[in-house]
């Protein structure tokens, strides 16, 4: 134990201690003092007493790892937790509660703050950003564990953040190179042996490990029968004898897939030319982008015609449509109509002495009704037998005067009108 009695006077001890009290080693002590005599026998009484040692902020924190790694993969979600720092004070109460804080750093220029940030009570690091593995491979940073005594103590660790790749990325085709408005050809003689090496199809992948294998397969090719693509290499060879009867044109489309999952790929077309002489593979090229381009011209005029014709169409059917529909309207407005008709007599109707509107005086009769689609016309004698009289206060009626004979026993007799 470390604590000793010391003598101050005849009857009066001391009890002081020996060495440095550590309440991290011992919190509580209880001290037994025994006072004896020197009779015979010799006689003792005991006292115990209870010592409790307080704790003062004397341990700084320790975390359980002097260094962290953590891993955590490409595209994430803003906001994922990533992994947790913890440590560990030796004292008491306050001087034991500990708090975690980002030190200040950079990482390629930027604030590490963008990157991480870390909880001040648990220790727990989240990602503030979704990481790209393509941009940045791995980061550190050093995390500070801070405890609530005065003066406070504190410890570093560093951490690092190792980002892990995923097949987000298709293969790169580097050659041959895909332009849009010349064309680019591989000549082969037709001399060529079988395992003649044509040209070679060269790829990369930005992503790594397994995802950055490639593999090129042979998808379409005019004449399958003549040419193979390497797996691994991506060396486009003849498998045959190379004869006149081949085309000179060959189109060949390559695929490039990574080893990923779910794997990536990309297409490549290849245009090989077998020929003995540059001029004809010129011709034949030329004619063929010709071709092409006025292929896609006559497309292009072709769907417009077509579109501007339905439109002509649809335009005149519906304006066709909406004038019958018009008329069939009128006319039935027309036919149910339940106005009166009254008659009306210009002036100078009937002239009995011929000097009227009319030639020669006329006996007209006519009949109307309401609603009535039908008319009923005769005409009667010219002279005096048939003559229509007014009356000359324009209040009467008008008088028929009718011939002893038989209007309808004359050729000539005139029109009489009759309105039903």
């Amino acid at each position: 134990m470390p604590f000793l009695m010391k003598t101050t006077s005849k009857k009066f001890f001391s009890l002081v201690t020996d060495s440095e009290l550590d309440r991290e080693t011992g919190s509580e002590y209880n001290i037994t003092v025994t006072c004896s005599d020197e009779g015979v026998p010799s006689l003792s009484s005991s006292v115990t007493l209870t010592l409790q040692i307080s704790d003062v902020n004397d341990n700084a924190p320790v975390f359980e790892r002097s260094s962290y790694e953590a891993y955590i993969v490409e595209n994430n979600t803003p906001g994922l937790s990533i992994f947790t720092v913890k440590a560990r004070d030796a004292d008491w109460n306050q001087n034991a509660r500990v708090s975690y804080i980002l030190e200040d750093s950079s990482v390629n220029g930027v604030p590490v703050s963008s990157y991480v940030s870390v909880s001040a009570d648990s220790g727990v690091i989240h990602a503030v950003r979704s990481f790209d593995y393509e941009q940045i491979k791995d980061f550190h940073f050093c995390v500070k564990a801070q405890d609530g005594g005065s003066p406070p103590l504190s410890s570093n660790v560093t951490v690092k953040i190792l980002i892990q790749d995923q097949n987000d990325n298709p293969p790169q085709v580097l050659y041959p190179v895909q332009t849009g408005g010349s064309l680019v050809a591989e000549i082969v003689p037709r001399s060529a042996d079988v395992g003649y090496l044509v040209t070679k199809v060269v790829a990369v992948d930005v992503d790594s490990g397994q995802n950055a294998w490639l593999s090129y397969k042979l998808q379409k090719a005019t004449d399958r029968a003549l040419f193979e693509v390497g797996l691994q290499n991506g060396e486009i060879r003849t498998i045959r004898q190379v004869t006149d009867k081949d085309a000179v044109k060959q189109r060949l489309t390559v695929i490039v897939e990574d080893n990923g999952q779910p794997s990536r790929s990309a297409t490549v077309i290849v245009n090989v030319a077998v020929a003995d002489s540059f001029p004809e593979v010129l011709s034949e090229f030329t004619d063929f982008t010709h071709d092409k381009e006025y292929n896609d011209n006559l497309t292009f005029y072709l769907v417009l015609a077509l579109a501007v014709v339905s439109f002509l169409f649809i335009t005149c059917l519906v304006v066709i449509i909406s004038v019958k529909i018009y008329r069939w309207r009128q006319s039935r407005i027309l036919y149910h109509s339940n106005l009166p008709v009254i008659p009306y007599y210009p002036p100078r109707y009937s002239d009995t002495l011929g000097t009227g509107t009319l030639q020669h005086v006329y006996n007209y009769e006519v009949c109307r009704t309401t609603d009535s689609r039908k008319s009923d016309c005769k005409f009667g004698r010219a002279g005096s037998q048939n003559v229509l009289i007014m009356d000359p206060s324009s209040t009467g009626t008008m008088q028929r005067i009718q011939s002893e004979k038989s209007i309808l026993d004359e050729p000539d007799s005139p029109l009489e009108v009759r309105k039903l």
